[in-house]
């Protein structure tokens, strides 16, 4: 008896000639049969974004052999909505898989990623789903520590399933050596984000984004500490993003309209009263 080989979509943000995507298609390959939809140019950081009011274009293009690969016009998330919709036709891939991005997508930076937020559509849509990430932005970056993980990581993940509305979030240190897998939460730490002005040659100022990443997260359970201590980071993800410890705060609150008033308001009402008292003031 011959067991059905799993169907894998494979997406990125870096574009579907990007080396990452490369590395990944050769792992998948190993696995299953592979789909790839891709953006046709670099979508870097263009988060949960969709192409509304403007046509997009998909075309089949041969990159590689044994794989059906089709390059997006859109972002990646339209990627991922027109793999299931067009090339799938409604018949959902067993997994999703995403990457490998070229630079990390740790803690705060999952919000901007294009490339976990393929993953994450692939979630919403039911698809069991991955976002891979490496920290070297190099175009001839070495992803050889990557392969055994990404492979490992990937058939656990079709053995043992995922829970519904929940996908993991991987990166891999820049090292040597990884010393193995942490699963982790999400450091709290974010970008100081400065903007460079420059003058462009017609003497127009404009602006760069630059900026230092920062944790101020100790915890040694964090995805920042996994990497800087050498190991590869899985975050389970959700997409449900209710701060569920809040609602019971909300309750107590008056929310019907003319039930309540704030402290301000009351202030304001107080301090109209005593100039109405005193006419002659001002």
């Amino acid at each position: 008896m011959t067991l059905k080989k799993p169907t894998i979509l494979i997406v990125n943000d870096d574009g579907i000639t990007a080396p990452g995507i490369k590395v990944l298609i050769e792992e998948m390959q190993k696995i299953g049969d592979v789909t790839v939809v891709a953006p046709d140019s670099p979508q870097s950081g263009m988060g949960h974004a969709i192409t509304i009011g403007k046509p997009l274009r998909i075309d089949e293009v041969h990159l590689y052999p044994n794989v059906k690969m089709y390059k997006c016009s859109g972002t990646p998330v339209d990627c991922v909505k027109l793999a299931v919709n067009r090339i799938f036709k409604g018949k959902l891939p067993d997994i999703c898989v995403s990457g490998i991005n070229h630079g990390l997508n740790n803690s705060i930076n999952i919000l901007y990623s294009g490339t976990m937020s393929a993953a994450v559509e692939g979630a919403i849509e039911g698809i069991p789903s991955i976002g891979f990430s490496y920290d070297d932005f190099a175009h001839d970056a070495d992803f050889g520590q990557c392969r055994p993980f990404v492979g490992a990581i990937t058939r656990e993940v079709l053995k043992n399933g995922l829970q519904k509305g929940t996908l993991l979030n991987v990166n891999f240190p820049n090292v040597d050596q990884i010393k193995g897998v942490k699963i982790c939460r999400q450091a709290n730490a974010k970008w100081a984000e400065e903007f460079e002005q420059r003058t462009d040659p017609y003497n127009r100022h404009y602006y760069w984004l630059t900026g230092v990443f920062k944790s101020d997260d100790q915890g040694e359970d964090t995805d920042v500490w996994a990497l800087k201590n050498g190991f590869a980071s899985i975050v389970p993800v959700q997409f449900d993003m209710t701060a569920h410890h809040a609602i019971p705060e909300l309750n107590s609150w008056a929310f019907e309209v003319g039930k309540a008033k704030s402290d301000h308001e009351k202030h304001l009402e107080h301090d109209d009263q005593t100039f109405e008292s005193n006419p002659g003031l001002g």
